[in-house]
């Protein structure tokens, strides 16, 4: 007879330690953080200002490195990577979305989208089926000759997020992805954030100060001053607060 065991994290993070060297001053930043993140979860990483969240994301992204501890994705200690083989990892394996789109601003929206698949071995035939599939998901087919220029904000958010897609990435990691935009266009980013997660299964950790785009999330996490002072699920939480009020 056999049991089932319980899956493997995808992002499994134990005494993680940050410190950060200014002058002749330690600055620590995360105290010993331990997370797990299950393969296809939408986490919100919330707290105030210097609470260390940008930083766990910059971490979970292979962006930075700790100063101590383990950050084990789909089996790989990328705290103990190399510079090359970090960088090689996370081209391979994490989607970025950023506050500020970080489009090149040289390139059209196909241009773009196709970026990161110019790293693989795919054919220009096949890096084109590619990136018209990531445009008509995100709803851009008739804008994939614009340049960024010419898109709204709302756009140029759809065209990084298709680039975040495009090589099939383990890992979507967001930044402040509403933060440049007015709340009706936020919430149209938020809802193809959802479908991702739901409809594709991307697992997603994103930085916020909203608490109406962390409420998107399945779960929100909370930290303050180097710590996790609370880990939730958000909607569980929600309803039972809810149902409190009435």
């Amino acid at each position: 007879m056999t049991t089932d065991e319980p899956a493997l994290p995808l992002v499994a993070i134990r005494g993680l330690q940050k410190v950060y060297i200014r002058g002749e001053q330690a600055v620590p930043v995360l105290l010993g953080l331990d997370l797990d993140i299950p393969r296809g979860d939408f986490v919100s990483l919330m707290g105030p200002s210097g609470s260390g969240k940008s930083t766990l994301l910059n971490l979970i992204a292979g962006i930075d490195k700790p100063t101590g501890g383990s950050i084990v994705v789909d089996g790989v200690d990328i705290a103990h990577l190399g510079d090359a083989d970090l960088a090689a990892w996370r081209a391979a394996h994490v989607g970025f979305i950023f506050q500020f789109y970080n489009l090149m601003p040289v390139l059209n929206a196909f241009e773009n989208i196709e970026l990161p698949l110019l790293l693989t071995g795919l054919s220009r035939r096949d890096r084109k089926d590619h990136v018209e599939a990531a445009l008509e998901m995100v709803g851009l087919s008739d804008r994939a000759d614009h340049y960024p220029n010419e898109l709204s904000g709302g756009q140029q958010q759809r065209v990084a997020i298709a680039r975040a897609l495009i090589a099939d990435p383990t890992l979507i990691v967001a930044d402040e992805p509403t933060g440049d935009l007015d709340r009706h266009t936020g919430g149209e980013i938020l809802d193809l954030m959802e479908q991702l997660n739901s409809e594709l299964g991307k697992t997603i950790v994103m930085v916020t100060h909203d608490p109406r785009a962390a409420g998107r999330a399945r779960r929100m996490v909370h930290l303050e001053k180097g710590l996790l002072v609370s880990d939730a699920d958000y909607q569980a939480e929600l309803q039972a607060s809810l149902h409190a009020a009435h």
